[in-house]
């Protein structure tokens, strides 16, 4: 991977549910609702100091969200970051740079 280029699209891993599932509340909130289904699809990443995961999520019916969220450094102890959010995306919308 290039430091600072984007994987290819990959499909979610449990890893990737995972960092989305620690970020789904703080998105709720910022939505002000609740997602009664939040499956990860398919991702990007992004090697920074740190990672950027660009995370696309199904939220119900044919609604998507996609996620930005920053995985900092091991060494620096810092939880996920829910950094963006793109809503009313489609299953067909590709995951890209944001």
């Amino acid at each position: 991977m290039l430091c600072g280029g984007l994987t290819d699209t990959q499909p979610a891993t449990a890893e990737t549910q995972q960092i989305a599932d620690q970020v789904k509340a703080e998105l709720e909130e910022k939505e002000n609702r609740k997602f009664p289904i939040f499956k990860t699809m398919e991702f990007k990443s992004q090697l920074v100091a740190g990672t950027n995961y660009f995370i696309k999520v199904h939220v119900g019916d044919e609604e998507f969200i996609h996620l930005r969220v920053f995985k900092s450094l091991p060494h620096e102890n810092k939880p996920l970051s829910l950094t963006r959010y793109q809503t009313k995306k489609t299953k067909t919308d590709e995951v890209v740079y944001f």
